[in-house]
């Protein structure tokens, strides 16, 4: 790419040229839009559909309810984006012209050839829609619809790169430091302060979830629970769990928590430290990005990608509004433990690993790929580039002696790690989970559906029906999955494919799982924790990748455009990370559920702003339950309203789960007293104390409390002889 610096020389793009890939611009985007919007499969991606309607009735258009469409025209669309270039593109052209000293001719030629080419983009989706439609192809009809979303993004993502990427007139100087600056430890300011903003806007979200009674207790709540229940006595464990906690998962890494916790003595607490943990992995990236891309600017930009990166945001806050899970705590200590190996500080690898697994024995799925790669990369080295890269404060006097004994102590170390991680991951799955649950299979194992409900199970099926594991690895689900976790990121791993390749055994273990028995065709999407031991791989193989971006766009000058090199060839890494900072935002934007995003502010959706954030009366009227019930009481109590209950002596379940505690029986366990059903929950099926199973079945055993919160709580209490 040509850079507009005041010594670029004059362009060779002709403004006719220009104008000819703006107004192409302008329609392709047009007609593309058109085509997302009008029907309301990949409309609902853009927006709800109670917003898609009054979208529809404003444009003066009327839906066929047979075909999910809606009649709309191309004109709306084609005002709207002539209205946009006729704003952006002379004021761009202008405010780069007068930034980087160049005549605005030039400029308005090589904003609009550049800026636009990335709105012909939405014509390739046209185009392939077209086709697929026409010729049959369901699948490529289904990714398509699935993703008009991204395709939007990556072309705001581009066009918005392009623009600051020429506004910078970025020079070899701007990107590219000493190689004494490149391994401090300090932190630029801005940093810290988009990791403050992360954290209070984070820590806001949740905790004002926690005051309108919406945070379930189960995978959340539950984690606090622990904490209480260990230091009062009562054992690792929630009234949930089949016995101790550790039947569930190996997952103890909020007991660090402890001392905090004593302190303060609340779920809110466990909130603000995860949100304090995943924003401090800004850190070791923006470290591992400046090391590789020899540039605190482009690590900078990387960092903030990775806090606008709105599956690590799913990690704080879940579709399903659990906002804890100890899982999230790896993320940060993968990213330091790699950090730790690049500065050949091995022993406090080790050690930040082994909390990484303390956060749940998922990471085991990248921790022994990730020895594999060690070794596999310290067998392949050789000579002084060897040294340098794994142990440069060795003396070189005997450079070959010195090599070999590098090169075998980090296959050693590699292969040690793979071993010990796939013997922890196997011991944990046969041996720990089912010893603790008393013999039973571990929980997760219903997770992957048809394909079986144990290890054996599903190797027997993968042998016998291979098409059928192949069809769901090798699916449009899967491919989908796979573009809205690269994408965020500007697709920069896959320019360091070997670490890339460290998250696919973990990633075949995602796209295997299939989380509703009723849609077992669902579309695979980060909003859940499952992919969080994915997140720090991608982000150092986007780090390594950023840092091969120069190289790449050399390779391909040289090959394809015959000239020796790039024109600057550190404006390519500045555009790159520009690039990967607007993806993470643009997409966000479309999918996330932070203030950035449309989801934060259509009404017609589930994460609405004033649905979630503003505590309604339901919250307003739950005091009054809990004053009528002491603290030395036994209660259970339905899903939202039971992390308010954990410090209570106990505090069960009330649902019809079959839980060990009550004997895999559905009723309360024997020993409570109190008993409280939230009304007007989403999942709430009793409405009325005639719905309550107790009142019909055992009113010698029960009574009602008098009713003070206009019906939307019932409290039962036991009656004692």
């Amino acid at each position: 790419m040509t850079d507009i610096t005041p010594t670029a020389g004059r362009s060779r793009i002709s403004p006719l040229w220009a104008i000819v890939f703006v107004c192409l611009g302008v329609v392709f985007h047009a007609l593309a839009l058109q085509s997302m919007i009008q029907m309301r499969l990949s409309a609902m991606f853009f927006m709800s559909d109670l917003t898609w309607t009054h979208l529809v009735a404003a444009l003066s258009s009327t839906i066929d309810a047979d075909r999910q469409t809606a009649e709309v025209g191309t004109l709306p669309f084609l005002v709207l984006f002539s209205l946009l270039t006729l704003a952006t593109w002379p004021l761009g052209a202008l405010w780069i012209a007068r930034r980087c000293k160049v005549s605005w001719r030039l400029a308005i030629a090589e904003w609009g050839l550049r800026g636009w080419a990335w709105w012909m983009l939405a014509g390739a989706w046209e185009i392939l829609r077209v086709l697929a439609f026409s010729l049959g192809f369901e699948n490529l009809q289904m990714l398509l619809l699935t993703t008009p979303h991204l395709i939007e993004a990556c072309i705001l993502a581009g066009w918005f790169a392009t623009f600051c990427s020429m506004l910078t007139g970025t020079t070899s100087r701007d990107y590219s430091e000493q190689p004494s600056k490149l391994d401090t430890p300090r932190v630029p300011f801005t940093v810290w302060s988009m990791i403050a903003a992360f954290v209070l806007t984070f820590t806001a979200m949740n905790w004002q979830l926690y005051e309108s009674l919406l945070i379930p207790h189960g995978d959340s709540a539950m984690y606090e629970e622990h904490l209480w229940n260990l230091t009062h006595g009562k054992g690792f464990r929630s009234y949930l769990d089949q016995g101790l906690f550790l039947g569930e998962h190996i997952q103890v890494v909020h007991l660090l928590l402890i001392p905090l916790h004593l302190i303060f003595p609340s779920h809110r607490l466990l909130e603000l430290c995860e949100s304090v943990a995943l924003a401090s992995a800004a850190i070791p990236i923006f470290w591992i990005a400046r090391r590789h891309a020899r540039s605190s600017r482009a690590a900078v930009l990387l960092a903030g990608a990775y806090l606008l990166y709105f599956p690590m945001h799913y990690l704080d806050i879940a579709i399903d509004l659990k906002t804890f899970r100890p899982i999230g705590f790896g993320v940060p200590a993968m990213l330091f433990a790699i950090d730790q190996f690049e500065r050949r500080r091995y022993v406090g690898m080790s050690v930040l690993l082994l909390i990484a697994l303390s956060s749940k024995e998922d990471y085991a799925l990248v921790i022994a790929p990730l020895g594999l790669w060690i070794a596999f990369d310290a067998w392949r080295s050789s000579g002084e580039a060897a040294l340098r890269r794994y142990d440069s404060d060795q003396p070189v006097n005997d450079l070959d002696a010195t090599v070999a004994a590098t090169r075998r102590r980090l296959f050693g170390f590699g292969c040690g790690l793979a071993i010990f991680a796939a013997i922890y991951l196997l011991a944990v799955i046969f041996v720990a989970l089912p010893w603790f649950r008393g013999g039973d299979d571990p929980h997760f194992y219903r997770y992957f559906g048809e394909l079986g409900s144990s290890p054996g199970d599903i190797i027997k099926t993968a042998i016998e029906s291979p098409l059928l594991v192949l069809g769901r690895l090798f699916s449009v689900r899967s491919l989908v999955y796979l573009l809205l976790m690269l994408l965020p990121i500007g697709f920069l791993p896959l320019l360091s494919f070997g670490r890339f390749t460290i998250c696919l055994p973990l990633f075949a273990v995602l796209c295997l799982l299939q989380l509703s028995a009723d849609q077992p065709n669902e579309l695979l999407i980060p909003f859940h924790h499952f992919h969080a031991p994915a997140v720090p791989i991608i982000f150092w193989a986007a780090a390594v990748g950023m840092g091969s971006v120069s190289g790449v766009a050399c390779w391909i000058a040289s090959r394809y455009l015959r000239r020796a090199e790039t024109d600057k060839p550190h404006s390519v890494v500045g555009f790159a990370a520009m690039f990967c900072l607007a993806c993470a935002f643009t997409t966000g934007a479309l999918i996330g559920i932070t203030p950035l995003s449309a989801k934060f502010w259509d009404p017609g959706r589930a994460v609405f702003w004033r649905k979630l954030y503003i505590p309604g009366k339901r919250a307003e009227l739950f005091p009054r339950v809990l004053a009528q019930i002491p603290e030395e009481a036994r209660v259970a109590s339905t899903d939202f309203v039971h992390p308010r209950f954990t410090h209570f002596e106990r505090s069960y379940d009330y649902s019809h789960y079959l839980r060990k505690i009550s004997d895999y029986q559905d009723k309360v366990p024997d020993d409570t007293d109190y008993i409280v059903i939230d009304t007007q929950h989403k999942y709430s099926t009793i409405k009325s104390p005639t719905d309550v199973r107790e009142l019909r079945e055992q009113p010698d055993q029960w009574e009602l409390l008098p009713d003070k919160t206009d019906g939307y709580f019932i409290i039962l209490k036991r009656k004692r002889k």
